[in-house]
């Protein structure tokens, strides 16, 4: 690649500096993961962040507590044999949706069904008066989006159909967090979408091939994050997170209980146009993303109402940077957690700035897993807090 090889192409100052990124990188400046696929059959290790998934459901139970429930609405003439056929189409392309969680030789490891058929059952609402059917309708994705799972037992996906009426439908899908992530909700989507079609249309689906499945991701992952990879980025977390208060002590109300109780309240509060239009101008005038003049502006306020110099703020990453792990379903999200130190005395476009370098460090080091740093920093574990 070089400039002449790319034809109609003004390049400004922000795309010639990523051309000649991109030149680097083909220099080889930066490595490549590959993930390959594995070669035995046999059970693979949880990923770290199915091992977090797996450490709360024992200290935790029986909960629904990560529960990811979704729904779409389908208006028009469904066929309702073919959706289900296309549903366990999906289940069939994507092993981790087979998957449940066993202790093998004292290590907890993935078990893939070689079959597994999901039924669809439906609901028929037409029954109920029209004026009552959507607040019946809501109340039933509710419970049905709070039904526990046991992670033993597959499978840890269900699905349920909701008819309104004759051309009008609601399908709704549950499945648990340690299998699924949100961006495996729009692959979700796009596969049985695409099945569907097919499926009427007598057809082959248009659907990305999968070089890997889940469980290869998580046998190298565990050989990756080892040794000194493992070593390289824990030395940027131990110093990152040096001095680092145990906990934010937000002023409450009421006394926090020993244990969570998940009965909190959302409270809503839109944020007018005015004002999402200014911190747009703002972010681009300095030069930054919106998240991180908001996530500036959040830190602030944190320190306001705690008189907290050190605010640790935790995000969740998509941490998919792999080609083969583009299209899969599954749980890659990652926690990063973002360093925010206030002095006092500094302008807000020299701390936005500052923001912006902990982010851009961050986004750098997302490989390793919250897990690996949970151990290292060794928190005192209190069920008093997140």
């Amino acid at each position: 690649m070089s400039e002449e090889s790319v034809p109609n192409f003004k390049f400004s100052a922000t795309k010639r500096a990523l051309l000649e990124a991109l030149l680097e990188a083909e220099k080889g400046q930066y490595k490549k993961a590959t993930i390959p696929s594995r070669q035995d059959t046999k059970p693979a290790p949880l990923s770290f962040a199915q091992e977090r998934m797996w450490f709360l459901y024992q200290l935790e139970g029986g909960s629904n507590t990560y529960n990811v429930p979704f729904a779409i609405r389908l208006r028009g003439n469904l066929d309702i044999a073919c959706l289900e056929r296309s549903l366990n189409q999906v289940v069939e392309r994507h092993e981790i949706l087979r998957t449940s969680f066993a202790v093998i030789d004292g290590v907890p490891s993935q078990v893939v069904a070689k079959e597994m058929h999901i039924d669809l059952p439906v609901l028929d609402l037409q029954g109920v008066p029209e004026s009552e059917r959507d607040e019946r309708m809501i109340q039933l994705l509710i419970d049905e989006g709070g039904e526990a799972f046991d992670l033993s037992e597959g499978p840890l996906l269900r699905g349920k159909l909701f008819r309104i009426d004759k051309l009008d439908h609601v399908l709704a899908i549950t499945v648990h967090h340690s299998i699924f992530d949100e961006w495996s909700t729009e692959t979700f989507y796009r596969d049985i979408g695409l099945l569907y079609k097919a499926g009427l249309e007598g057809s082959s689906p248009e659907l990305p091939e999968l070089r890997i499945q889940y469980g290869d991701y998580a046998v190298w992952q565990r050989e990756w994050m080892e040794g000194e990879e493992l070593e390289k980025q824990l030395g940027y977390w131990r110093e990152k997170l040096k001095g680092a208060p145990k906990a934010l002590e937000l002023p409450t109300d009421r006394r926090r209980p020993k244990e969570p109780s998940y009965r909190g309240g959302v409270v809503r509060r839109l944020m007018p146009v005015e004002l999402q239009a200014g911190m747009k101008r703002l972010s681009r005038e300095w030069q930054v993303t919106l998240f991180t003049s908001m996530l500036a502006a959040y830190q602030v306020l944190l320190y306001r109402y705690t008189g907290q110099g050190i605010v640790l703020v935790g995000t969740p990453i998509a941490n998919r940077r792999w080609a083969e792990v583009e299209n899969l379903i599954g749980l890659f999200l990652n926690t990063l957690v973002l360093r925010g130190d206030i002095k006092g005395g500094e302008s807000i476009r020299e701390y936005v700035r500052q923001v912006n370098e902990t982010v851009m460090e961050a986004f750098e080091r997302q490989d390793l897993p919250f897990e690996k740093l949970v151990e290292e920093v060794r928190p005192e574990r209190d069920l008093s807090r997140h």
